[in-house]
């Protein structure tokens, strides 16, 4: 399953990790193990903040792709099942069809 897995780093965490280069280092090494099909970096409420998206194929996944970021970075992770605009279309569909039924 397509799965967004969200980073927020905490400032002093972030500083120090970039001061000591382990930041590009740790996120290059995670999104390489979980063959993420895209990563996208922003901020929200006021810390750095990773958006990556990976084919989550069991639960047992979690902690592999989590424990990184808390150990290195006391960072806080969510995860949320994702949708392309072709899964979209297809399950609106789907929904169309069992609504109709």
């Amino acid at each position: 399953m397509r799965t967004l897995m969200k980073v927020k780093i905490p400032t002093a965490a972030g500083n120090r990790a970039i001061k000591d280069g382990s930041l590009p280092e740790l996120v290059g090494k995670v999104l390489a193990d979980l063959n993420a099909e895209a990563a996208y970096f922003t901020s929200e409420d006021g810390m750095r903040t990773a958006l990556i998206f990976f084919d989550m194929a069991d639960s047992s996944e979690i902690p592999p792709a989590a424990e990184p970021f808390f150990l290195a970075l006391d960072a806080q992770i969510s995860f949320a099942p994702v949708m392309n605009a072709d899964d979209m279309q297809a399950g609106v569909g789907r929904a169309m069809e069992m609504a109709q039924a």
